[in-house]
């Protein structure tokens, strides 16, 4: 979550860090309050519900409409009946396990679907847990990752008190692994982006690797522009290390979007359990699992795979309750959600939902690819995303004040810079989901039409501060 510090400045704002009222919102009549509710304060007294109700409504009205903000992968939109079942559940516990069995069997169930959808090769014995979202999921494969290593280690007979554990991986990763070498103290070992690879090669990867490489992360779909990464490249390449050296480097795939996308549109892609060298997955309900943020799913292809001792058995309300997980109480409306969804859909409605979203990305690209002015990297052929730059030659704007003017019609479309290596590229990306329609794809057609052409009449790039240019962070 976001860093906040205290109360900001107000020395300009004339409300003097009050929030101010529409006397209708006054349950008692416009004379009945007695003063306004603070901004950075708890008020002394009670407001009346719809008061308080109309205060945070009026205020949450400046954010973006979800439906048009085209740099998440996150659900955006979710059907009435799917609103109301997680109203229901809102309330129940997910980790109190013996008070709600029933929330604690749909959990179950959905690693069952899971562990079946992603070929391990006995579902049964395939290990699984909800999580908040890939995040979490990723910081609990590594940390999977981490003690095998641990323990290889130990059995080794030469060891030295500075072995420093390290972690493969592109350089296009996703923050979250950023985040878990600093807080579990893994040196990164970032593979750079090269040429028009925007993403890991698995040769260079397999030569990062060495006795202290803990495992080697695979991404099926980059958040940089859609495109997967070759696992099964990657567990060849892993495989000869093996043969020539004895080093034996377990792959995690980071799922995070691909792995909800994959199984459906492209049955023969061999990226999952069914490589041996694949020892764990995670993916997000809340991207293209179809399910408001946040749940989210990590499975190890059997038990041996997670180490027991990282497995807490808790005495809970009356309960035995094994548990993984870097949080703790949390609602258990995200899981109904998500076998709500696998039960509604099935693989045929989810079929149709992501060839959908990836025939919209098509129809984007060839739109966009129309256009004079700019040159498609990726065209929504793996994960339903596209990237764009401006065309050669294109030198009065920049992709940072396309975003800009993007965003007076009210999209949402996020510009950035590549990775080291690539720094020189600067994109826009466009994430096709559900909900994001062929008719909404033609408006955003139309807004940038009408547009580029007051984009070559300016004297030169008006967005010089790309940091903002767009809030967007990978």
């Amino acid at each position: 979550m976001a860093v906040h510090h205290g109360a900001p400045r107000r020395d300009t704002d004339a409300r003097h860090g009050t929030l101010s009222v529409n006397p209708f919102h006054v349950a008692a009549g416009p004379a009945g309050m007695r003063a306004t509710p603070p901004v950075d304060r708890m008020p002394d007294e009670a407001m009346a519900p719809e008061t308080t109700y109309g205060l945070v409504r009026d205020e949450l009205m400046l954010d973006g409409n979800a439906r048009l903000n085209l740099a998440t992968f996150v659900t955006t939109w979710m059907e009435p009946q799917a609103d109301a079942l997680m109203a229901e559940c809102s309330a129940k516990n997910m980790i109190d396990k013996d008070e709600y069995p029933r929330t604690a069997e749909l959990e179950r169930r959905c690693v069952a679907m899971l562990a079946d959808l992603w070929h391990a090769p006995d579902p049964r014995q395939a290990v699984g847990c909800s999580t908040t979202g890939s995040s979490e999921a990723c910081m609990l494969a590594g940390m999977a990752l981490k003690r095998r290593w641990s323990r290889r280690a130990t059995g080794r007979d030469k060891t030295s008190a500075g072995d420093r554990p390290n972690l493969v991986m592109g350089v296009n990763v996703q923050v979250c692994w950023e985040k878990f070498c600093n807080f579990w103290e893994v040196e990164p070992r970032l593979v750079p982006m090269e040429g028009e690879r925007f993403h890991l090669d698995p040769q260079a990867a397999a030569e990062l690797c060495d006795q202290n490489t803990i495992g080697v992360v695979g991404i099926l779909g980059s958040t940089f522009d859609g495109s997967y990464e070759p696992i099964a490249g990657l567990c060849a390449a892993l495989d000869a290390l093996h043969e020539r050296t004895g080093l034996d480097i377990p792959v995690h795939v980071d799922g995070a979007s691909g792995a909800m996308v994959a199984p459906f549109l492209d049955p023969d892609l061999v990226w999952d359990f069914r490589l041996e060298r694949v020892a764990s997955i995670n993916t997000s309900g809340h991207k293209y699992g179809l399910v408001y943020p946040g749940v989210g799913w990590v499975l190890w292809r059997d038990a041996e795979s997670l180490p027991a001792e990282l497995v807490f058995r808790v005495n809970y309300l009356g309960g035995d309750m094994p548990t993984y997980a870097l949080n703790f109480s949390r609602p258990g409306a995200q899981v109904a959600a998500q076998y709500y969804t696998f039960l509604r859909l099935g693989r045929a409605g989810f079929r149709a939902v992501q060839q959908a979203a990836r025939d919209v990305a098509h129809t984007l690209a060839e739109g966009i690819a129309r256009l004079d002015d700019f040159r498609v990297l990726t065209r929504g052929d793996d994960l339903p995303v596209l990237a764009f730059t401006t065309a050669p030659g294109v030198s009065a704007y920049t992709v940072f004040d396309v975003s800009r003017r993007l965003r007076e019609d009210g999209w949402l479309v996020p510009a950035y810079t590549f990775p080291p290596h690539r720094q020189d590229l600067a994109v826009l990306r466009i994430v096709c989901r559900n909900g994001f329609t062929a008719d909404l794809a033609g408006l955003l057609l139309d807004s940038l039409d009408r547009l580029t052409p007051e984009l070559r009449r300016q004297p030169g790039p008006l967005e010089q501060d790309e940091r903002k240019a767009t809030g967007f962070h990978h």
